[in-house]
């Protein structure tokens, strides 16, 4: 070990231009110290309340941050808050052909399950969907993708039936019968 290594310990007591007591600015909208509050989720507010009350602060914030203002409203609105999704945009509606498709797959050995797509551009709920095949069919039934239902089994040729007599809107000549696919 040399003597750059060995860690000198700090000083006990007051230390030289230190002016004592410290006194230290809180915010009044985030309670955070005035120099801390640009980490502050609500930084906008912060601002406002700094100039309201501390103006001869703020100046110093502003000319140490540089900010003209206004750049950084936009940046505000586009950053997430605490967690969460974040904005949620609703996605448009795309214009689908109405076609509900039936096929089969392989699962195993010998068992095989059945996949619907396509119910979700008639407006049906796919976990009620999904619920109903599983009761019907006495089996397994689950929603798997953005459209489509896994039904446990092979039920397909019982869908041309059941689909038609549960929604009266698909008719037989919408419903497509994909055969045997593999997932």
């Amino acid at each position: 070990m040399t003597e750059s290594d060995v860690k000198k310990p700090l000083p006990n007591g007051p230390q030289e231009g230190v002016n004592y007591p410290i006194s230290v600015l809180y915010c009044g909208n985030c309670s955070l110290p005035v120099e801390y509050c640009e980490y502050h989720p609500e930084y906008e507010k912060c601002k406002v309340w700094l100039e309201k009350n501390l103006p001869e602060e703020f100046e110093k914030l502003v000319k140490l941050s540089g900010d003209g203002g206004d750049e950084d409203a936009t940046e505000e609105k586009k950053r997430q808050k605490r967690g969460g999704k974040g904005i949620v945009k609703a996605r448009k509606k795309e214009e689908v052909p109405k076609q509900v498709c039936v096929s089969r797959a392989p699962r195993g050995k010998k068992k095989s399950v059945t996949v619907v797509t396509g119910l979700s551009s008639f407006d049906i709920d796919l976990k009620v969907a999904s619920k109903f095949f599983g009761t019907r069919f006495a089996c397994g039934s689950s929603v798997t993708g953005d459209d489509e239902i896994v039904i446990q089994g092979d039920v397909k040729d019982d869908l041309f039936d059941v689909i038609p007599e549960k929604w009266p809107e698909i008719d037989e000549d919408f419903i497509e019968d994909l055969g045997d696919l593999k997932r």
